[in-house]
């Protein structure tokens, strides 16, 4: 008998919705007759999630009444906790031409597959504003959640759903890529009954490798999941991410007691209520406790550094099983010369890098994915105390193509124009 933490909602059984063998099959050529429901790449993400059984125990997209409890108060109207909104959108034509219990094919709007079958239980609009409000709390469209939601089409349609693709992950990711089921079974090989997931959505580099540790020394093992979905502009790629874990892991782990896996979803950047989402389908893949540090799913200067920390204390006792292990802010310490945490580390004074990237005075260096972005994209020195040296050189490959790229584009362009003078 598994001793994993059982999957989200009462039931605590896996419900994936992903149509097999001769009746997907048969559902995809119904999917060709059917009325077609463009949707976006968040909206993509969902479905498959919903498919692969990550979204235990949502049976389809949420009606008016889910929607609303969720928002609200995080529950949906049969008592389910839920603290993100799953919805799909519609124009108010493509709704208006949908009669009840219509069955529908939603169909990915940047590459045609056929994401689903959906019977459309109901047609609803929304407080777009109270949606953000309470969930990515402003209502700025600068955030990049807000500007997801303001931008959905007029009606929401709810309704179960039979999912139909995967799109290309699990080619793409081969060995990466994992339903919770997979995820479930090899922690089990592995006699794993405690697992702490930890969220990447940049590169894996000393600060991320030390919370880690930290999660296996009391725990069995870390899941290194990450998101494989849609990013904001400027993010490192997951192929790339695949790659910096993957040395990583092979030169500064015990490999048994780490499993990398990634997920299909878009980043929200929807800071504490982002988190407990993250936690919630973290329980369904079999991870008794989640990894939450500064900032977990944040953007800007939106939330507070530990508000993902707290909102796991403002919940209701079993609302989840995946309990949040809560790390403080991690740095490299000159004098202490190891990695530190501000509960452990007594000097404060910030270390100083000079205009490249070279160590000057100070004790803390503090470690962020934005500021290894900037330095690896100007050809700075990257401090070993912030990444080790494998990772580094998987990045500055990644950022001399990007180069080439550029490089490319501008000259195809300089010819272009000398052409059209010609």
């Amino acid at each position: 008998m598994s001793q994993l933490v059982k999957p989200h909602g009462k039931e605590q059984v896996l419900k994936p919705l992903l149509l097999q063998g001769k009746e997907l099959e048969e559902a995809k050529k119904k999917a060709a007759t059917l009325k077609k429901i463009p949707i976006t790449s968040r909206e993509t993400g969902d479905v498959i999630m919903m498919g692969i059984g990550g979204f235990t125990p949502l049976r389809g997209f949420m009606g008016y009444d889910d929607w609303k409890g969720c928002v609200t108060d995080m529950f949906m109207s049969d008592g389910t906790f839920w603290p993100i909104p799953i919805t799909v959108s519609a124009s108010k034509a493509d709704a208006d031409s949908l009669a009840k219990g219509e069955e529908v094919t939603l169909v990915d709007e940047e590459t045609g597959e056929f994401m689903a079958i959906m019977t459309v239980e109901e047609k609803y609009t929304i407080d777009k504003e109270l949606e953000c409000k309470e969930v990515f709390r402003t209502t700025d469209t600068e955030h990049p959640g807000v500007k997801m939601v303001m931008a959905q089409r007029e009606v929401n349609l709810g309704g179960p759903v039979q999912v139909l693709s995967e799109l290309d992950f699990p080619t793409t990711f081969a060995g990466i890529y994992q339903r919770p089921a997979e995820a479930r079974a090899i922690f089990e090989e592995r006699g794993w009954s405690t697992v702490a997931a930890l969220q990447l959505r940049n590169p894996m580099h000393n600060s991320h490798a030390y919370l880690a540790k930290i999660a296996i020394e009391v725990l069995d093992g870390v899941y290194v999941h990450q998101l494989l979905g849609a990013l904001k502009p400027g993010d490192i790629p997951a192929d790339v991410r695949v790659k910096c874990i993957d040395a990583l892991v092979q030169n500064y782990f015990v490999p048994e007691r780490v499993v990398q896996g990634g997920y299909p979803l878009d980043m929200r950047y929807g800071g504490p209520r982002e988190a407990l989402l993250h936690a919630l389908f973290r329980q369904n893949y079999g991870c008794s406790h989640l990894i939450v540090g500064r900032d977990h799913a944040g953007v800007g200067d939106y939330y507070g550094p530990f508000d993902a920390q707290k909102i796991f204390d403002e919940i209701p006792k079993g609302a989840l099983l995946t309990q949040p292990l809560k790390l403080d802010w991690t740095f490299y310490c000159y004098k202490c010369g190891e990695m530190a945490s501000m509960k452990t580390c007594p000097h404060k004074e910030k270390a100083v890098l000079d205009e490249n990237g070279n160590y000057v005075s100070g004790d803390r260096l503090l470690l962020s994915g934005t500021m290894l972005r900037k330095l690896l994209s100007e050809g700075k020195n990257v401090p070993k105390e912030f990444s080790k040296p494998e990772v580094v050189a998987i990045l500055r490959e990644y950022y001399a193509s990007l180069e080439e790229k550029v490089e490319v584009k501008l000259h195809g362009m300089a010819t272009g124009d000398a052409a059209k003078k010609g």
